[in-house]
């Protein structure tokens, strides 16, 4: 599965993903997110098992065995340009939106906004069809309710 996900995510024109394939493909986004500081933290891992588990409710282990993949996915995935547009193609755009959502908890899970985050962010949030505002008051929101 996760070679065919590879296959489909490099794509110069990707098909939408099935309901497990889009799932993945936005989750390696979070562990991107998370690693663009270069440190991938206990609590960025935490957050991304809770969004996880939120957003498709799972149980603990099922969004701790949906994120070891996510991980995988992400290692091997193409660079972020063509990473994000495949998902672009791919995803609804309420999903999308939530993605960026999702993100900004990323982000946001450490208490320290990195440089790396913040260009990471700037540059995914367009690619996924939504505006740098939309992006930064969705940031702001959840900033408001403590991250």
């Amino acid at each position: 599965m996760l070679s065919r996900l590879l296959r489909q995510l490099s794509s110069s024109a990707p098909d939408p993903l099935d309901g497990a394939d889009a799932r993945i493909a936005l989750g390696a986004l979070l562990v991107r997110i998370a690693k663009s500081d270069g440190d991938y933290s206990a609590d960025e891992i935490a957050r991304i098992d809770r969004v996880l588990a939120r957003r498709y409710e799972l149980g603990p282990v099922e969004a701790a065995e949906l994120r070891a993949e996510c991980e995988a996915i992400e290692h091997e995935a193409p660079d972020t340009v063509r990473f994000t547009r495949a998902i672009k193609a791919a995803v609804d755009y309420d999903d999308r939106a939530g993605v960026i959502e999702a993100m900004w908890q990323i982000v946001l899970a450490d208490g320290q906004r990195d440089t790396h985050e913040d260009a990471l962010m700037r540059m995914v949030a367009p690619m996924l069809g939504l505006s740098d505002q939309d992006s930064n008051a969705i940031r702001r929101r959840l900033e408001g309710q403590g991250g």
